[in-house]
């Protein structure tokens, strides 16, 4: 029998009016502003007059590192919250919006899959409520703002040449990277070295992500630091009077989105920062409404464990004073035998030495989650059709002499069905105690705080910094950020900097090549080896294979 496409999928199923769905989850009318049939933004109103209701269980998801072979950590994520409300559980999702820049690239959408997705998906994955293009429309009148006073006289005495606010655009574009802008007559402007960053790795979508209520977003605008002068001293949004109109433009954005999965679970889906070059989670309103909402809710953090969760732990988790009660690692057959050293086209086959050895990023992931922060762990094996029995056996050993459970999981073929085992799972492991710690204290040095991650996270022997990121790191201790914890980018698909190293490699160095503040979000960014800030498409981009019919039907995204 054929396999559906996931768009196939979603646009065959029946959807619920957004208001029977917000009634499912306990919102009133008032606070419900429709977007369309099927979605809605949700005032965040709620939250001041919700306070009665002690939060929900908090159920954190995150997996192994990524490879091409897919882990399906979204898919388990829509597929758990289905699970829990199929065992007669108040339950919610609560997880990022979907950038086009992967979408169009390489890695598709991120709604879900199969039976286990949020929808409607394909206006999920496209422009959606429009989050994304007001991200983009303040950062960009930052950037606008910046070079007019410049050119106006530059009563601040910015120096051109120290200016670290770019440009963004919510698109895989390589060619952006580096650019020369103002060239030309005068009246162009300062001409100057320039570039754009996409626009999830923009500092205001994660502000917007790590905002309490519209007052602190402004609060947290007006703190950017756009550059330096020629004193040497931090030039801010606020400096430039910026924060009002940046924040008109993000007023609607930072309400959660209301949605549903398949089976109609409710869902809010908000903010969508990368994980490998930002903070990797969805929105800290989004969390905590779904919180007041539901009894149980699921949100993911992207990539692997040493990405999004622990940005999850040590970033927002720090900020908003919350914790998960329950952690879902996720790992696939196919991903493990490709960190035991199997190619691509090989993974159909049972190869259970490979496959053994590929448990040792398993492992690891799991090591870290457990001794390093105190979190109760459940493994949640998401099942392919190719997975044979013995290869099930094993991970589930491995796991088992660890002292883990793994459970298996087929959610894209059976939705919440196929999830309650790990439900259950979740369920008792969030009921029990646990002692949770960061991997580094506030008051650590910055310096110190980057080689704590690399070396109880990625297992590094250390970090080598080059001489712009030690001069870096000493300014901001002067300047008073010191306290800031840290957002290391850095590749996905391996615990170092070099993504060819997979598997739990040991005796690697991590190379922090420079170091800037995200004032407004309260964090210090380190980048890490090669990653860049604005990814480039694949040789056969996506976007090849996404077409509309002349009635309006999408084909193509996955």
């Amino acid at each position: 029998m054929e396999r559906k496409s996931d768009i196939a999928i979603a646009q065959e199923t029946p959807l619920l009016p957004i208001g029977e769905i917000a009634r499912e989850a306990g919102i009133p009318e008032e606070y419900i502003e429709p977007y369309g049939r099927y979605k809605a933004k949700i005032d965040d109103k709620i939250l001041k007059e919700r306070t009665d209701k002690p939060e929900g269980k908090l159920i954190l998801v995150t997996a192994i590192s990524p490879t091409p072979a897919g882990e399906g950590k979204t898919t388990v994520t829509v597929g758990l919250g289905d699970g829990l409300r199929r065992r007669g559980k108040k339950a919610m999702v609560a997880i990022r919006e979907p950038s086009l820049g992967p979408v169009f690239g390489i890695k598709g959408g991120a709604a879900g899959g199969g039976y286990a997705q949020v929808v409607p998906m394909e206006e999920i994955n496209l422009h959606f409520t429009g989050d994304i293009h007001a991200i983009g429309a303040a950062n960009n009148l930052l950037a606008a703002l910046l070079d007019n006073h410049i050119h106006q006289g530059n009563a601040l005495g910015i120096d051109p040449k120290r200016i670290t606010w770019k440009r963004c655009l919510d698109m895989n574009d390589r060619f952006l990277r580096q650019i020369v802008g103002g060239m030309g007559p005068k009246a162009n402007g300062c001409v100057r070295e320039d570039g754009f960053d996409i626009t999830v790795a923009s500092e205001i979508m994660a502000i917007l992500c790590l905002s309490r209520d519209l007052k602190d977003l402004k609060r947290r605008l007006k703190r950017i630091v756009v550059g330096y002068t020629y004193a040497d001293q931090p030039v801010t949004a606020g400096d430039l009077r910026a924060e009002g109109a940046m924040t008109a433009l993000l007023k609607d954005a930072i309400k959660p989105n209301l949605v549903q999965t398949l089976e109609h679970t409710p869902a809010l889906v908000h903010g969508g920062p990368f994980a490998n070059i930002a903070h990797g989670c969805n929105s800290i309103m989004a969390t905590r409404m779904a919180r007041r909402l539901a009894d149980y809710v699921v949100t993911e953090a992207g990539f692997g464990s040493d990405l999004g969760a622990e940005k999850f732990l040590d970033i927002k988790c720090r900020k908003a004073k919350f914790r998960p009660d329950a952690v879902v690692l996720v790992a696939t057959i196919r991903a493990l035998k490709m960190h035991g050293g199997l190619a691509k086209n090989e993974l159909s086959e049972e190869n259970l030495a490979a496959l053994e050895a590929g448990t040792a990023n398993l492992l690891q992931h799991l090591e870290n989650l457990r001794g390093v922060y105190g979190l109760p762990v459940v493994v949640a094996v998401n099942r392919f059709q190719t997975d044979t029995p013995a290869e099930i056996a094993l991970v589930q050993e491995v796991c088992a002499q660890a002292g883990a459970q793994a459970v298996l999981t087929e959610v894209w073929a059976k939705g919440g069905a196929g999830a309650l085992e790990l439900a259950d799972a979740v369920v008792a492991l969030a009921e029990g105690e646990s002692e949770f710690s960061y991997c580094y204290p506030d008051a650590m040095p910055l310096k110190e705080k980057i080689e704590a991650v690399a070396r109880k996270i990625y297992h590094a022997d250390g970090v080598d910094f080059a001489p712009a990121a030690e001069s870096q790191l000493a300014r901001l201790e002067e300047l008073g950020f010191s306290r800031f914890p840290v957002c290391i980018a850095k590749t996905q698909y391996s615990f170092s900097d070099n993504p060819a190293l997979l598997g739990a490699p040991r005796g690697f160095r991590i190379a922090i090549r420079e170091v800037k503040v995200s004032a407004g979000a309260g964090f210090v960014v380190a980048l890490a080896g090669n990653i860049m800030t604005m990814p480039g498409l694949p040789r056969v981009p996506a976007a090849e294979g996404i077409d509309v019919d002349e009635g309006g039907r999408i084909s193509g995204l996955f």
